[in-house]
């Protein structure tokens, strides 16, 4: 059994994923009615990602036969007006997300609770990856994004991402 603070943490976790990926198909939607398929395809696939993110921590506590805790998935409120808003809420929300993933390390390790540890592992990877993905998607916007010829190169370019599933294996 994991601690009950670190099963806690776990178990919001898997909410704060949900929501993240309600956020991201709330942004895809956003840049679909604006006709930008590329945005939205690039957060289509965040979306998938966040959803695949809340289903390993849902395995990683049964693993550990932990009761699972669904909660309900708050929705998002953002209002856009500009192409660049979401990128920078994306960003926003991924500093966010970091620092819950530090949380429960900061939960697990005081503890002595190894196994999670290694687990979160690959989160705060993952982290700093997701994070670097927001900032360069900011750059190249502030470089490209307002000249119409380079914003539609930018969305063609992120039309081509495809979903990867990830790499954890519990």
């Amino acid at each position: 059994m994991l601690d009950k603070n670190v099963s806690e943490l776990l178990n919001t976790q898997i909410n704060k994923e949900f929501y993240s990926a309600y956020l991201y198909l709330d942004f895809a939607n956003y840049y679909k009615d604006q006709g930008l398929d590329g945005f939205a395809n690039w957060y289509n696939v965040q979306a998938q990602e966040e959803r695949d993110h809340a289903m390993l921590f849902i395995q990683y506590l049964q693993n550990n036969s932990e009761k699972i805790s669904l909660e309900s998935i708050d929705k998002p409120d953002k209002v856009f007006d500009a192409f660049d808003q979401p990128l920078h809420a994306s960003l926003e929300h991924e500093r966010y997300v970091t620092s819950l993933i530090h949380n429960i390390y900061d939960a697990a390790y005081t503890v002595k609770d190894f196994r999670t540890m290694q687990f979160l592992d690959w989160f705060v990877k993952e982290q700093g990856e997701e994070e670097k993905n927001a900032e360069d998607l900011i750059r190249k916007f502030e470089l490209f994004g307002h000249d119409s010829k380079s914003l539609y190169m930018l969305d063609s370019e992120l039309a081509a991402r495809v979903y990867t599933a990830p790499s954890l294996v519990l």
